[in-house]
């Protein structure tokens, strides 16, 4: 797992062999992240499937119940073959877009 902070969230990027042991290492390390906005990144797995991305929905509604940001970067599944607690851009350009947008909305109580 690498990572990187930028302006207002932490990317992370996934260096395990396979998105399942990814979204436990995750997980594993959730304490060392849960304050942060996170970003992950997986723009460069191009054959992922949405039951893939369902193993980063714990730790995604666990993020956004405690008013952080928790963004995945993919183009390759459709927004709608994930539950709309899944938050997935195609682009992270997106993704930063997506978290300066949350952070304004509870800045004023949204």
């Amino acid at each position: 797992m690498k990572t990187a902070r930028k302006e207002n969230f932490l990317l992370i990027e996934n260096d395990a062999d396979s998105l399942t042991d990814f979204s436990s290492e995750l997980t594993k390390h959730h304490d060392d992240i849960k304050n942060e906005n996170v970003v992950v990144y997986l723009l460069d797995h191009k054959d992922i499937e949405a039951n893939s991305l369902l193993g980063f929905l714990e730790i995604s509604n666990f993020h956004r119940s405690h008013n952080k940001s928790f963004v995945i970067v993919n183009d390759s599944v459709g927004i709608d073959e994930l539950p709309d607690e899944l938050v997935v851009v195609p682009s992270l350009q997106e993704a930063e877009d997506m978290v300066q947008m949350d952070e304004i909305q509870r800045d004023l109580g949204f």
